[in-house]
This record gives structure tokens, C-alpha cells and sequence, in this order.
């Protein structure tokens, strides 16, 4: 079996010479093995190992036993033991979550911390081949995709290793009973209260009996040829992700070409953007892609909500992914009434200069600099937001025109309307900011005096 687990590791990278290996031990068979294994072969790796153990309060004097149990095999083989105990199923009452999520939670954050404090390199989980199938059936069961078919990665961001993921449960109990190291058995295990124990106790046998003696294997060898065609998938998904998406703040812009491809990629480019703004896809399932996928063939302006308080929002066929927002529009007028002044609600610097008109003159401008005939200026220079039934009469038009009209002729997303800044001169707009100024105040051959406002964002 050593043979097996080295020709895993080398073949998976697992393991590089001097690394510190956090092994998570519950004391039960496949975690003992993994300790016992790892050890053997520790001075061929060059490695140092330090276990990990929790306690989840789940079974009284039996789980402290387990407990004491890994201790003491830790103390025989001379190596660093660190335990915690948490009760799991408050925690899961408290995050309304099942009592194995809980579980797996605190068993991976409470490595983590071993991880950080011992300054290792990896964390050894004891993973096996009889897991690998459990899980690659019980996703089949709920209706996985090519994906869930991969099943347990023998290595997980480079950091989480499963040395044993191909060394089925009899291979390691006979290793136990070889080397006589008595492992704990965790009774639950061997009840049939949870999905992953039927199908252990329950499916797989039924299966190797009357259908496959080689079952387990046999998933395994599929979990490996799906896994080699993800990996392709999501290599082409991740370079179609950074060619159509844009992170913009806190939202994901997916450009109408990533609609054009294929729906093994787009679907794991919504995916991927879903993921980059929640941290992972629980909750997050095939229909809610298919809804974005529907919602960007509808007509502009539309959004849908998805799990996450995360909302799509079609923008001209483009996608726009975010959290909701619950802004409450700024109704105010903010008087630009000095030289300089700065509007914290905008987060914006204004900068007004008087100017006589001169053929010297360089009246360049830009998107953040306009220049206005000051002699038409009539009343307070003020800069507010939109409000219902505004117009304007865009440079080069005869007669105005809705803001409303013109946001939806310049493609202003429907979210942005109402944070575009509009300096007015009196009661009429003199300039959407970004966007352009009014006819009625141009400069043009007849002006002598030059009205000049500069724009500075403080953000």
C-alpha cells in the first residue's frame, strides 16, 4: 500500500521536500493510516508533520475518548498533537445550518489555524477512494453536472492533500490490523441517518453484488476521466472570463460577447463571476444560471434577483452582477457660490474661473473641464442630481430634450441615473457632467467673457 500512496503523491505534486504537514486525525481507520503512512515516510519527504484534532461534542465519553485515543498514538510517534473542542451542534443551531456543515466548517478553519500557527506548508486530509465514490454517487443522486463527477481533487488549492485517495477502505483497514494500530470507530458511521452512510451501507454494496465487484474503483477511474475534462472547460471558461468580464467596485460587468459562446463555457463564466463576488457558489444553483442566461435575451432594463441578496441587471445586453443597492436619492441643490468648493455628498471639487475671451485663448476642454459664455449666465450656479420631467437642450440640437430620453440614448446604465452630477445655472441645466453641455450656453465667436468650472473627484 506505501507503494500506492508515494506513486499519488509524485503523481499529484502532493508533497515537496522540507514541507510542514498539518494532518487532520479524527482517530478513526483512514485518519490513523494517513498519520501512520506519512510518518513511514517522512524521512524519504524530508518532511515534519503536527496533527490536528477536533472534538465536536457530538458523542459524550466517546468522542473524549477519541480524543485521548490520538494523543497518545501522537506522544508514541514523537509528534506535536494540537485538539479543540466545539460543540457543533450549538454552532449549527446558531448559523441555521446541518449538523455536517458545521462539522466540516470548524474542522477546516480550526486546521487553518494550526496551519498558520506551526508556519506549515500543507494540510493532509484522509480522504480515499470509498469517499471519492460516496461523493461522486451522492452528487449523481442530486443531479450533478461533468463538475460534481470530478469528486474529491487529490489537492486543493495547493495547500489540502489526500494522499490516500485511491487506496480503497480495505486496504486501509488491512493496514491497520498489520501494523496493530486499533483505531477508533465512530458508531455513527455504521447508521443509517445520513445520505453518505446509505449509500455506504447500503447502495455501493447493493451495486458491487449484483451489477459491479469493482465498483468503487470504477467510479473512481470516471472521477478521473471527467476531472481531465473540466480542467479543460475551466482553463477556456477562466481566459473567456477575463476577455468578457470587467470588476468594477462591487459589481461584475459580463459584456454581450460571452453570450455568444458556447453554454459549457458561458455557463461557468456566470459561475466564475457569482463566486468572485460571494466567495463560493452555495446556494447558487443550474436554474439561477439559466435565469441570467434568459434575462440577457430580454429587453434592457430588466433585473432578476439571485441567492446572496445578489441582483442581475440587463444593461443593453450586457450583465451587470451585484449586490442590491438601497440608495435614497439626494434631492438637494448644492450652491457653487466661492472659487473653490467642495460638495461631500458628490465627493466632488469644483474650481470656477472668470475669463475674458481672447483669440489667444485655449478653450480646450474635457470631460471634467467646460467652458460656458459667462454673459448668458442667468442666477445661482448650483450642481444637484436629476429630478422627474428635466430637460436639456444638448450641444447642436435645436429645441430639449428629456434627461430621462437622453440617459436612455447614451446607454446610461438605469442604476447610474440618478448619481450623474448636473451643474445649473439658474433653473436650467448647463451641463450633464461626463456627458456634454447646453446649446443655450456655448462659447461661441460673439463671447467676451468665459465662464470655466473644473472638476475634481475626491474618490
Amino acid at each position: 500500500m506505501i507503494g500506492k500512496v508515494l506513486d499519488t503523491i509524485r503523481q499529484n505534486n502532493m508533497i515537496e521536500n522540507g514541507d510542514k504537514i498539518v494532518v487532520g486525525v479524527s482517530g478513526g481507520p483512514d485518519s490513523i493510516c494517513l498519520l501512520h503512512v506519512l510518518n513511514v515516510l517522512k524521512i524519504q519527504f524530508n518532511i515534519s508533520i503536527v496533527v490536528a484534532h477536533i472534538n465536536h461534542c457530538l458523542r459524550g465519553e466517546e468522542a473524549d475518548k477519541d480524543e485521548a485515543y490520538v494523543k497518545t498514538f501522537c506522544e508514541d510517534l514523537g509528534v506535536e498533537f494540537y485538539s479543540a473542542r466545539i460543540d457543533v451542534n450549538k454552532l449549527a443551531v446558531e448559523k441555521g445550518i446541518s449538523c455536517e456543515t458545521a462539522g466540516r466548517q470548524v474542522r477546516y478553519e480550526f486546521f487553518e489555524k494550526v496551519k498558520a500557527s506551526t508556519s506549515a506548508q500543507k494540510i493532509a486530509i484522509a480522504h480515499n477512494a470509498n469517499d471519492q465514490t460516496e461523493t461522486v454517487l451522492m452528487r449523481i443522486i442530486r443531479g450533478t453536472g461533468i463538475e460534481g463527477m470530478v469528486g474529491i481533487r487529490p489537492v486543493r488549492d495547493s495547500i489540502f492533500i489526500r494522499p490516500l485517495i485511491d487506496i480503497t477502505r480495505d486496504e486501509i483497514e488491512e493496514y491497520c490490523k498489520k501494523h496493530s494500530l486499533s483505531p477508533r470507530i465512530d458508531q455513527t458511521n455504521l447508521q443509517n441517518i445520513y445520505t453518505r452512510n446509505k449509500i455506504r451501507l447500503e447502495l455501493i454494496p447493493y451495486i458491487r453484488d449484483n451489477f459491479n465487484k469493482d465498483i468503487v474503483m470504477t467510479i473512481n477511474r470516471m472521477a478521473d476521466t471527467a476531472k481531465v475534462d473540466n480542467d479543460y472547460f475551466d482553463k477556456v471558461s477562466t481566459e473567456k472570463f477575463y476577455q468578457f468580464c470587467h470588476r468594477n467596485k462591487e459589481k461584475i460587468i459580463i459584456y454581450k460577447e460571452a453570450f455568444k459562446e458556447h453554454e459549457a463555457i458561458l455557463s461557468r463564466i456566470l459561475r466564475k463571476a457569482l463566486e468572485e463576488l460571494t466567495g463560493d457558489l452555495f446556494n447558487f444553483d443550474k436554474k439561477h444560471i439559466y435565469d441570467v442566461i434568459s434575462l440577457q435575451r430580454n429587453e434592457s432594463g430588466k433585473s432578476i434577483n439571485l441567492p446572496k441578496g445578489i441582483v442581475a441587471y440587463n444593461n443593453y445586453g450586457e450583465i451587470q452582477l451585484g449586490k442590491a443597492c438601497k440608495e435614497t436619492k439626494d434631492e438637494n441643490i448644492y450652491n457653487i457660490d466661492k472659487d473653490v468648493v467642495y460638495i461631500d455628498e458628490m465627493k466632488l471639487k469644483f474650481y470656477i474661473m472668470r475669463l475674458n475671451n481672447n483669440a489667444n485663448m485655449n478653450l480646450k476642454t474635457s470631460s471634467k473641464v467646460k467652458c460656458f459664455d459667462l454673459d448668458k449666465v442667468k442666477g445661482k450656479i448650483s450642481v444637484r442630481y436629476r429630478r422627474n420631467g428635466d430637460k436639456f437642450n444638448p450641444l447642436g440640437m435645436k429645441g430639449s430634450k428629456k434627461i430621462k430620453d437622453l440617459f436612455i440614448d447614451l446607454k446610461i446604465p438605469k442604476e447610474n441615473r440618478d448619481r450623474i452630477p448636473l451643474v445649473c445655472f439658474g433653473d436650467d441645466i448647463a451641463w450633464i457632467v461626463g456627458y456634454g453641455i447646453s446649446d443655450m450656453y456655448k462659447v461661441d465667436k460673439s463671447s467676451r467673457n468665459i465662464l470655466e468650472i473644473k472638476i475634481e473627484s475626491e474618490e
